[in-house]
């Protein structure tokens, strides 16, 4: 029993000192700090995107469908694309206050950065969506306006409230007197290139991932 004990046990040292310690050494890509990695840096898409010929109806329903994730849609123009005429279709949306940390379940801020602004400050989004026909295809631009909130006081500040006061004197404890800071405008920002990317490449998705229908035969076109 010793003997055979002393015997695995230098085999497993053999094994992992050795053999891992020979691949590690072999390995031209380890530096000695950390170990390689593969990972390849995330693809951008075209802003405006270009995509083939493809049935006009099934993509702008995917438009639509994923613009109506992130924000609340105010007006929809359908593109047109036939022999006769070449109409731009665009999708905007109503501002939409930017989603804070308490609130995980929206998508309109992305995680890190632009979720932690909106945390912090008062910002809104606005997303514009075109679709331009042409002879290729389509092109699909989405444009997400950032706007800052601008108020007339501190949200702590005292001005313009009711200041409790010691002399006497008659104070109004009127509500409206104490009431949040009023906003004046707002400032606009710089454009969400995430929020746009990923927009995007959501369409992107759809659009590739499925066939579209085939709209001669369920739906033959009059002439």
């Amino acid at each position: 029993m010793p003997t055979r004990l002393i015997c695995s046990v230098a085999l497993v040292s053999t094994f992992c000192f050795g053999g891992c310690g020979h691949g590690l050494i072999r390995n031209p890509n380890w530096s000695g700090s950390r170990p390689p990695t593969t990972e390849k840096p995330p693809q951008l898409l075209g802003n405006p995107m270009q995509i083939g010929d493809i049935d006009q109806d099934f993509l702008w329903n995917q438009i639509v469908d994923t613009v109506d994730d992130y924000f609340q849609i105010e007006s929809e123009t359908r593109m047109v694309k036939s022999n006769d005429q070449w109409l731009e279709g665009k999708v905007q949306t109503f501002p939409e206050i930017g989603a804070t940390y308490l609130e995980p379940w929206r998508k309109d801020s992305l995680s890190g950065f632009q979720r932690l602004q909106s945390s912090l400050q008062t910002i809104r989004r606005t997303c514009e969506i075109r679709v331009v026909p042409n002879g290729a295809g389509y092109q699909i631009q989405a444009i997400v306006k950032k706007d800052l909130e601008e108020v007339d006081r501190s949200l702590s500040g005292a001005d313009g409230s009711a200041a409790v006061r010691h002399d006497g004197a008659v104070v109004r404890t009127d509500a409206a007197l104490l009431g949040l800071p009023i906003t004046l405008d707002w400032i606009e920002q710089e454009r969400d290139t995430e929020l746009e990317q990923r927009i995007l490449k959501e369409v992107y998705g759809r659009i590739t991932d499925v066939s579209s229908p085939r709209r001669k035969l369920l739906h033959p076109n009059p002439r």
